[in-house]
């Protein structure tokens, strides 16, 4: 909850301490084709940084492809997380709904074939307004994907943490202030 102090009211002054202005939170799915590798840790990734704002935000991740439901994020997610002071140990893999497109306000994909994806499985329900390439947060139009480092060594996963890192910092700066 963020809270802005003194508040001021016409009727009583200056408001209690207890009193607190909120911000309504946005509701953001990060998703990617397994839900082990790159979403995980844009998700856990911007849930840190919404908290230390002090945004209550509901951060969530998903995958397109059923192949890992119930599984935890790969090792080297996991080892990149925790690098990182994030523990995505107790995240599990969930397949994307086409309710999802109702139930966030944004919901951002690692690549195109993860948005051609979503749009088979939304289907009426694929809100363009609301669906985007994660990193077009910071290069708009560019359609950058987050490469999915899932074959390949751990460099991979250094380099698609930090790319979710800065796009989540764009986002807290672009929805976490009031307008």
């Amino acid at each position: 909850m963020r809270c802005m102090t003194p508040v001021y009211s016409i009727n009583y002054g200056i408001a209690p301490s207890w009193f607190c202005l909120t911000f309504a939170g946005m509701k953001i799915l990060m998703v990617c084709l397994g839900n082990i590798c790159r979403s995980p840790l844009a998700e856990a990734v911007l849930k840190h940084k919404a908290d230390a704002a002090g945004l209550s935000w509901v951060v969530d991740s998903a995958g397109t492809n059923g192949y890992h439901i119930g599984d935890p994020p790969h090792p080297l997610s996991r080892k990149v997380a925790a690098e990182h002071g994030l523990d995505i140990s107790m995240q599990r893999a969930r397949q994307f709904l086409a309710a999802d497109v109702e139930r966030f306000d944004r919901i951002y994909a690692m690549g195109q074939d993860v948005v051609s994806e979503m749009r088979s499985i939304a289907r009426h329900r694929f809100d363009p307004a609301k669906i985007d390439l994660l990193m077009n947060v910071l290069y708009p139009g560019q359609d950058i994907e987050v490469p999915d480092p899932w074959s390949g060594p751990e460099s991979g996963y250094h380099l698609v943490y930090r790319m979710v890192e800065e796009a989540s910092s764009e986002l807290i700066k672009i929805y976490g202030s009031p307008s």
